[in-house]
């Protein structure tokens, strides 16, 4: 019953805070058109007040062509006054089309035309006067004085409507501030209630989200818990199993070379001690695994890159697998390009390649060659494992590279389900990148990418040399 009530405020609370939040977008929008509406007048007003302008100037410099003519008798200066008016003429229809709304505008337009026309007429005597050889100061004189009353009358009917704009445009800038001004108040205070209600509501909503995230947490806090318990559970079953199984043969071998009696062949004997090494080394390489990991988690693997001799290392990193595999498997070295020497970290490089040739051979039948190659491009180095396994179905690639994962298909194959995890790690290291192809039934290949400055290495390398 409670939570219904504090559910109905709530709605109720959204409901009237969307509606002062559409009024305020009206009003917003109303102010905007406004403000729109503003700026066209203010963006016409400034058109005609330049037409205006301009069709003063053009008279003045119509006058100018036609006195130039009549002083000096230039044609140039006639054409001039002629180009002028014929621009005249569009101005003064154009700024009639722009004023067609306004009547006062409309009146003072006509009175402008016809003060234009009455000095078209002045000039024309001017100027027929001259074309008779009549330009004395005494004959052209009335023409000159009726010319300067006109353009003084010209002059004035344009200063009005000049001024009739800039009243209009001050009377609807002052109209436009005062809406303006009253529509921000509006905002303001919807704006202030629409705020008071969302904070109410939230106060509401928090008061519920409050028990729900509390409850959550003891979930998440239960799920956590019981998440790291399977996480122990698993772990301590995996090192249980995986110890159990080379302390078992190497009891075994350890007694039956105890109780044998001088009748065994050196043969029977090296088989055992065999036995008893290569389980030595499985546990061994899986507390490396879990000590790698457990050190890289706590971000104190240690790093130290320095040059290294790329082919011998492979060379030799072969030669330690294949004497503790006992020759079961062949692992044929590629070198694709010119690589030498590289700066790298000689341990992590050892860890990432053994566990990628382990599992190869784990995987693989005897009979199979495993492949690893070397390449170079001028910003990394590249090694390649490749092997004709069983291969990794697609959907276990994406938790390949978590710990205790492994792929469905793997059978009866002893394994950990951290050799991968493990090289993920050195890898982050020293920035470098894994990728996988592979295909059931066929075959994997690991591509490893480690970025370099072969340039600078080429360099030490001829430092150190010297």
């Amino acid at each position: 019953m409670k939570w219904l009530l504090g559910g109905k405020w709530i709605a109720s609370g959204f409901g009237l805070s969307l509606l002062l939040m559409g009024v305020i977008s009206i009003i917003s929008y109303q102010n905007a058109t406004q403000l729109i509406t503003s700026s066209n007048k203010v963006k016409d007003t400034n058109e005609v007040m330049k037409k205006i302008t301009d069709i003063f100037a053009t008279l003045t410099d119509a006058e100018a062509g036609r006195r130039g003519y009549i002083l000096y008798g230039e044609e140039s200066e006639l054409k001039r006054y002629y180009q002028a008016m014929e621009s005249l003429d569009t101005k003064v229809k154009k700024l009639q089309q722009q004023l067609a709304d306004d009547s006062y505008q409309q009146q003072q337009l006509t009175k402008l035309k016809f003060l234009i026309h009455e000095r078209v007429e002045l000039s024309k005597q001017s100027i027929n006067l001259k074309q008779l050889g009549k330009s004395s100061f005494a004959i052209q004189a009335p023409i000159v004085t009726q010319s300067n009353q006109n353009r003084s009358q010209i002059r004035e009917t344009l200063t009005q409507m000049q001024a009739r704009e800039e009243q209009l445009l001050q009377i609807s800038v002052r109209h436009s501030q005062e809406n303006i001004r009253n529509r921000m108040l509006i905002e303001l205070l919807g704006t202030f209630l629409s705020f008071a209600i969302l904070l109410g509501v939230y106060a509401l909503l928090y008061q519920q989200l409050v028990k729900r995230q509390q409850a959550e947490a003891i979930q998440r806090t239960l799920a956590q818990e019981k998440e790291l318990s399977e996480l122990k559970l698993r772990f301590f079953s995996m090192v249980s199993h995986e110890f159990r199984t080379p302390l078992s043969i190497i009891l075994g071998s350890a007694q039956l070379l105890a109780q044998s009696n001088q009748q065994w062949t050196e043969e029977k004997k090296l088989k055992n001690l065999h036995r008893i090494q290569s389980s030595a080394r499985s546990m061994n390489q899986l507390l490396t695994d879990i000590l790698t990991l457990t050190r890289a988690e706590a971000g104190k693997l240690e790093f130290h890159p320095k040059l290294i001799d790329l082919e011998a290392f492979c060379i030799n990193l072969i030669e330690d697998i294949q004497f503790s595999n006992q020759h079961q498997h062949t692992i044929k070295f590629i070198n694709e390009s010119n690589c030498t020497h590289a700066k790298l970290d000689e341990n992590l490089l050892y860890s990432i390649l053994t566990n990628l040739l382990s599992n190869a051979m784990k995987y693989s039948s005897p009979k199979q060659s495993i492949f690893l190659s070397l390449s170079c491009e001028t910003d990394a180095i590249f090694f390649q494992i490749k092997d004709n396994g069983i291969g990794i179905p697609s959907e276990f690639k994406q938790h390949l590279f978590e710990p205790f994962h492994r792929a469905n298909n793997v059978g009866k194959v002893v394994g950990s389900g951290l050799g991968l995890a493990v090289v993920k790690k050195c890898l982050e290291i020293h920035n470098g990148e894994i990728s996988i192809n592979s295909e059931v039934g066929i075959g994997t290949i690991f591509t490893i990418k480690i970025p370099q400055d072969l340039i600078l290495i080429a360099k030490s390398k001829l430092n150190s040399q010297c």
